[in-house]
């Protein structure tokens, strides 16, 4: 069997081992099916246990209140820039804000700006997203609709500590990439969105938890998939599903209820393996740099430079060496990104932070 890599990626990311050997032991036929995960029928009994076992997972992780619905929808977190705004804000007199700490959000303001009247409350762009805002500079609308933030950012590596500081208002999140990382009030949210493949499955399904009472504000007349109340009704399955990818999540989940415990331990896992090299860049006398601020750091996606920039290909070619992969950089900022979702281990984390250090040990 082929050696495993130590897999950065920031999506596609990599998955809990368990996971996949369970996925791969019982791929040909479920037990006591006979049949393929990637064969049974949505309408079938297999299917249900397998979907309500990964709702039950989800509200167990997060204590969700009954007044939440847990959706799984396609299209990406992307169809959800649209589909918020269609729903929450469509033909609405009120205006939404949106918090842009980094590519995803200025996305999602311009995709909710074709739906209905909104604005950029806050931009970090001058700055080159490197933070979340202070509390004294945003000015939000009390009146808005909705208040829309990206908790955390894979490209710029921007993560939000804590949520907005909203005195009233529905607050909105795409949670895409630390999406059960960490704990969250969920009472303080309107809806939550994520895409699965980051932190809790593969890519192919969205996870979306939207409270009771916004649906009935949501407008008639809008395409039935792009209406959250059909998938309310229909319990996710209007149309086929994507069974396997929520089979994936309802095995991850478990697999942070059974491995993991809770959502608190899985946080200090994961600020561990974070500060692992941000310790390491912080002390390294400015051979590498971090791109983002202190306090709003991303436990998920480290984002770094080396200083001397003509370097970073040979870093590249040495971490591949070493089993360490996916390490460059998006194309739109350049540098370096280490993912850190919550399948990434220490030991693999531990692994790059000695290859970085032995790097700065022969060109520093």
């Amino acid at each position: 069997m082929q050696q495993r890599v130590f897999n950065f990626s920031a999506g596609p990311s990599t998955l809990p081992l368990p996971v996949l050997k369970e996925i791969q032991q019982n791929l040909l036929a479920l037990p006591g099916v006979g049949a393929s995960i990637l064969e049974i029928s949505h309408r079938s009994s297999t299917y249900d246990e397998i979907y309500e076992s990964a709702v039950a997972n989800i509200r167990q992780l997060l204590e969700l209140p009954e007044n939440y619905h847990v959706l799984f929808l396609q299209g990406g977190a992307t169809t959800q820039f649209s589909m918020v705004a269609m729903n929450l804000l469509q033909g609405s007199e009120q205006s939404a804000e949106y918090i842009v700490t980094g590519v995803w959000g200025k996305k999602a303001a311009a995709e909710a700006m074709k739906e209905g009247s909104a604005r950029t409350a806050w931009d970090g762009a001058e700055e080159n997203y490197v933070r979340v805002p202070y509390r004294g500079e945003l000015e939000l609308d009390p009146y808005a609709a909705y208040v829309h933030f990206t908790s955390n950012e894979t490209i710029h590596g921007v993560e939000w500590q804590e949520e907005p500081w909203l005195d009233q208002g529905v607050l909105v999140c795409d949670a895409s990439s630390n999406f059960l990382s960490r704990p969250i009030d969920v009472n303080r949210y309107g809806l939550i969105y994520a895409g699965a493949q980051k932190n809790v499955g593969p890519a192919g399904v969205t996870i979306v938890i939207i409270r009771d009472d916004l649906l009935e504000g949501i407008p008639d007349g809008l395409p039935i998939m792009f209406d959250y109340r059909t998938h309310v009704k229909k319990d996710s399955a209007y149309n086929t599903p994507p069974i396997f990818a929520i089979y994936t999540i309802m095995l991850v989940t478990r697999w942070l209820l059974d491995e993991i415990g809770t959502l608190e331990k899985m946080q200090l896992q994961n600020r561990k393996k974070a500060n692992l090299l941000y310790e390491l860049i912080d002390e390294s006398g400015g051979f590498y740099k971090a791109h983002v601020n202190t306090g709003s750091r991303s436990s998920m996606n480290v984002t770094f430079n080396i200083t001397e920039a003509a370097l970073e290909a040979e870093f590249l070619k040495q971490t591949q060496i070493h089993k360490l992969v996916q390490l460059k950089g998006h194309r739109s900022l350049g540098g370096l990104r280490a993912s850190l979702y919550n399948a990434m281990t220490v030991e693999g984390v531990r692994a790059l932070r000695d290859c970085m250090r032995e790097f700065m040990a022969v060109h520093g």
